[in-house]
């Protein structure tokens, strides 16, 4: 069954789960407590802009002074990757190959710009593991809760291998083996990409040669994750339950680590809203507070990334046409 299909059956069955658990909660109550928030919830979602120019100034600090584009464009690569990733059925795979798209656009030849995707890519992985340990462990603290947080930590703990294969294939040539894998399924016929399989492999170890560089985007990503869980805290004091930057850290934390696990569905939809009531009963909030809390966030998806994809897309269309012309 091909990716897509797969996909779009993942999607709809989410929308149902979604709707199913608006309805079981009463979609008057769960739209009323939203409703609340008013213009409020705008400002939580414009938020947003704060975390995705922290990850696009981590991303940029993996390329060479001479080979760097302005914070802007990469804050802009960053956002048209998170709209992607977010609203399309793309396996939160195809929004990376926008943002390098967008790089070597500007400029930025194609191995430093895919490598340097490659290895940021990496690093986000640790970083959220790092911010998922963090929110498990603030959970435990304020809940007591040892079940919910064992079974999230065995999911964790269930990926790491595949983490360590991702950054060991790298060392040994991610490209090449991938360009080799080609060769071996088309039968040669693609033998031109295991050159520049080559490259890239070399520019990815160039990045990693430079440790300092590899810390301070990794940092940076860990303050952006940290500074994202200030988008619910904005959302839920508009909505009426004000809570501390831990209960935020602690919802944005395993809520993010449960949507990522279900990648395959588009946009975590059903998941994420049932990971919001979840965790937000364990931490006190009811649960039309909950829903309206991933409703709220759905909303900011709409509202930040929608115009994304709509600049994405007329970008792509205005250079189509400049080809043409030619």
């Amino acid at each position: 069954m091909p990716a897509m299909r797969v996909a779009a059956i993942c999607g709809l069955g989410g929308v149902a789960l979604a709707a199913i658990l608006i309805a079981l909660q009463g979609a008057g109550a769960v739209f009323a407590t939203l409703a609340a928030g008013g213009f409020g919830l705008v400002w939580a979602s414009l938020f947003h802009f704060v975390p995705m120019t922290i990850n696009a100034h981590a991303w940029r600090i993996l390329l060479p002074h001479r080979r760097r584009t302005s914070l802007p464009f990469f804050t802009w690569a960053v956002w048209a990757r998170e709209s992607v990733n977010g609203l399309l059925p793309v396996a939160r795979i195809g929004g990376e190959v926008v943002s390098a798209r967008l790089l070597m656009q500007s400029g930025i030849a194609a191995a430093p710009a895919v490598a340097s995707l490659v290895v940021d890519m990496t690093l986000c992985i640790v970083t959220q593991f790092i911010f998922t340990i963090l929110g498990l462990a603030l959970l435990v603290s304020r809940t007591g809760d040892l079940a919910v947080a064992g079974s999230i930590a065995l999911g964790l703990l269930a990926a790491i291998p595949a983490g360590i294969a991702f950054f060991v294939v790298q060392r040994y040539g991610l490209f090449v083996i991938l360009a080799k894998l080609f060769r071996t399924v088309m039968g040669g016929k693609l033998d031109f990409l295991v050159g520049r399989a080559d490259a890239l492999d070399r520019a990815v170890q160039v990045i990693y040669q430079r440790p300092g560089r590899v810390l301070r985007c990794l940092l940076w990503q860990f303050a952006g994750w940290v500074v994202a869980a200030g988008e619910l805290w904005i959302a839920l004091y508009f909505l009426g339950h004000p809570i501390g930057i831990g209960d935020a850290i602690l919802i944005e934390s395993v809520t993010q680590a449960i949507s990522s696990a279900a990648f395959i569905v588009p946009g975590a939809v059903g998941v994420q809203e049932g990971g919001f009531l979840v965790i937000g009963n364990l931490i006190g909030l009811s649960p039309e507070m909950a829903l309206a809390l991933a409703l709220a966030r759905r909303a900011r998806d709409l509202l930040i990334f929608v115009p994304a994809i709509v600049a994405w897309q007329a970008r792509e269309g205005q250079r189509l046409l400049a080809r043409v012309q030619c």
